[in-house]
């Protein structure tokens, strides 16, 4: 994801008119940065039309380059009916901690702080040296090996990706290598990659990453703004469907061959609703209101479907993208296949400068249900008050079933709630931000490696919450066959623990591994910079010294396979994120906190 600039007190609507009544508006947004890493229409009631009796949709067309060349025109979407936003200008909630000498510190507090920095722009330039002199212009390097992959379209997904942290960090000689070489070697009309093209992937990656590279640079390289455009050029073809819902799974080789599309009928509604934060910034860069209209569409279809699925309020993970059906799927969840739909919310709100009151509305109406049906304090031997996002399940009859699942894809929600607390003047809700954040810090201190797994199963705690270990074993028993194993329940549930190496209050690790992913540091960064409490910043370095301890290689860094062991054995992949992600939270909370200011940036 990639970050996302915004001017406060000084926002400039621009209307652009396009086809009908439809008017779009500009932010003039001064910076952005690459961690950007998101009415109504009678679907289902009115007949469908087919592609070729469709009314053109969008004001000029679209020509798609393809493996060989000029192919495809895309015919343009109608005019969306979405309504004039108000011309004043909102002013936004002051993000970080107020007052500002919260953020003070004596000369001793600055030495550690910057000691501790430097150590993350370290372990980042040896990862980076390790890309660079191995993998480059590759997807990914193979940290162990020394090989590399190319698993999003071997467009360079961690060169590009990784672009603005290379500037953040200072380090400008290997920005402009970086940025010439996107000049002189990446093309997006040609790919060896021959399966189909994830869409999202491609776009919090490789767009996310040429527009944050290019904003946070103060737009001193447009070529990486015309690459970006490029892209979307290339991209917004697959919104030529007949609903204009975009092929997510998408073999961009048969749609540049002018081949029919349509939208899935099982779509993860995260791929579906996480283009928003990068096709708006690209129309507001290029001015080209195609980009914003194609990703709003699909905002007002999740304002459409909101109160009628089986959560009210929720999106389930898989939806019909085809029919426009919200209402099949069950399983709700802050976690993978759903989490950047909601973390998107906010964030455009903020990109938009507070203009467009839906994605507010569509936010706060999601809270609501996620602190009543989600959010869960786990059981632990200190009676911590700390908070999970779970997974919800609605059964045959309607009840909703929680179900203590910890993620840490969903760790992203204690940023995500003290953001919404500060833009939304609700108060109220930064104490949860903080009981989720302190929720996965202690993950990861009740690892032996020091390090959170990607899924654990936890011990849901009922008020007044207190430490009671029968309790724990009977869960731990209830998900093992005690009658297979002709043991007891505490014999089972004890021979379990010793087994699996589970903390007290944990009663399965689903997924042992460490992937290098940021979402636990982004939170506590995020909520560093809103509090100003430097006990944050203690954690994030035994978070980092742990990282640093177990995922270093001789040329890079390194996923994991078991956080449950002392000594993790590691495995052959460094994700595009741990560069762009990972080491700039990292390095961000331990710099001077005017350094990508959230008052300024969307992240």
């Amino acid at each position: 994801m990639a970050l996302l600039p915004r001017r406060r007190g000084a926002l400039v609507c621009l209307f652009l008119l396009m086809t009908g009544s439809f008017l779009y508006f500009f932010s003039q947004l001064r910076h952005w940065d690459t961690s950007l890493r998101k009415e109504d229409h009678p679907w289902g009631v009115v007949p469908r039309p087919t592609r070729q009796q469709e009314e053109p949709a969008i004001s000029t067309t679209a020509t798609v380059k393809g493996p060989t060349g000029p192919s495809s025109t895309s015919t343009p979407p109608r005019p969306s009916s979405t309504p004039p936003p108000s011309q004043k200008t909102l002013r936004l909630g002051h993000i970080p901690a107020e007052p500002a000498s919260s953020f003070h510190e004596d000369t001793q507090a600055q030495s550690t702080r910057e000691d501790r920095r430097d150590a993350v722009r370290e372990a980042f330039r040896h990862s980076w040296s390790g890309y660079k002199t191995r993998a480059w212009l590759r997807d990914e390097l193979a940290p162990l090996t020394g090989g590399y992959q190319n698993t999003f379209g071997g467009w360079a997904a961690t060169l590009i990706d990784s672009l603005d942290t290379l500037w953040i960090l200072g380090l400008r000689e290997d920005f402009e290598a970086a940025a010439h070489a996107v000049a002189q070697h990446v093309d997006f009309s040609r790919s060896e990659q021959t399966e189909e093209l994830n869409v999202f992937e491609t776009t919090i990656r490789y767009l996310g990453g040429l527009l944050g590279a290019y904003e946070i640079s103060d737009g001193q390289y447009p070529i990486l703004l015309e690459k970006a455009v490029e892209l979307g050029n290339m991209l917004y073809a697959a919104f030529d469907t007949p609903n204009r819902m975009p092929v997510t799974r998408w073999d961009w080789r048969l749609a540049a061959e002018g081949n029919l599309q349509e939208a899935a009928e099982a779509v993860l509604v995260s791929e579906l609703a996480s283009l928003t934060l990068e096709f708006t910034r690209l129309a507001q860069l290029s001015k080209d209101a195609r980009f914003f209209d194609a990703v709003h569409r699909i905002t007002n279809q999740l304002a459409h479907a909101q109160n009628s699925t089986k959560l009210p309020g929720m999106w389930p993970i898989v939806v019909d993208a085809r029919s426009l059906s919200f209402a099949e799927d069950n399983t709700f969840t802050l976690g993978g296949m759903s989490d950047s739909l909601y973390e998107y919310l906010p964030k455009e709100y903020m990109l938009l400068g507070g203009l467009s009151p839906q994605y507010r509305t569509l936010y706060e109406k999601s809270l609501q249900v996620i602190k009543k049906r989600l959010l869960f304090r786990p059981m632990t031997e200190d009676a911590l008050d700390i908070l999970y996002p779970g997974n919800a399940r609605v059964n045959e009859s309607h009840a909703v079933e929680l179900d203590p699942k910890v993620q840490h894809l969903g760790c992203f929600a204690g940023g995500m709630i003290g953001i919404g607390a500060k833009i939304f003047d609700s108060p109220q809700d930064l104490p949860i931000a903080r009981k989720l954040v302190d929720g996965c810090i202690w993950a990861y201190e009740s690892m032996i490696s020091g390090i959170m797994p990607e899924i654990l199963h936890a011990v849901p705690c009922p008020e007044p919450c207190h430490w009671d270990r029968e309790k724990w074993y009977s869960a731990i028993a209830n998900s093992i066959n005690t009658a297979a194993a002709n043991e007891s329940e505490r014999q089972a549930a004890e021979t379990k623990i010793t087994e699996d190496r589970l903390p007290p209050g944990v009663t399965a690790v689903d997924d042992r591994r460490y992937i290098l992913r940021p979402e636990a540091i982004e939170s506590v960064f995020i909520l560093y910079r809103i509090t100003g409490d430097r006990v944050l910043q203690d954690k994030a370095w035994i978070m980092f010294q742990a990282i640093q301890k177990h995922t270093r290689t001789a040329i890079a860094h390194a996923a994991i396979d078991d956080v449950t062991v002392p000594n993790p054995p590691k495995a052959d992949r460094m994700e595009s994120f741990w560069l762009a992600e990972t080491s700039k939270y990292f390095y961000l909370i331990f710099s001077e906190v005017d350094l990508v200011s959230l008052d300024d940036y969307v992240l």
